[in-house]
């Protein structure tokens, strides 16, 4: 079977949801900018943005999540020390 001879796709798969809205209701500003906020925060648009603000190598990138992962490790530690 040559290359031009393959059956093609007449369908378009669908495509996920690009971008992010909020509908203004009655004039109510203040509501829908609270609406975007939590639509953003679910969305993770700002620690995306803050992650691509500047180049960090893989390696600051372990050595940063190994001390956040030490520093949860600790604090779980003395908790459960406060508890006796």
């Amino acid at each position: 079977m040559a290359f031009n001879d393959r059956p093609r796709r007449d369908y378009r798969e669908p495509r996920e949801k690009q971008g992010l809205y909020v509908r203004v209701i009655d004039n109510n500003i203040t509501k829908a900018w609270r609406k975007f906020k939590r639509l953003c925060q679910d969305d993770g648009v700002l620690n995306t943005y803050r992650e691509k603000q500047y180049y960090q190598k893989p390696s600051e990138k372990r050595n940063k999540a190994k001390a956040m992962a030490i520093a949860r490790w600790k604090k779980k530690q003395k908790e459960i020390e406060s508890n006796f």
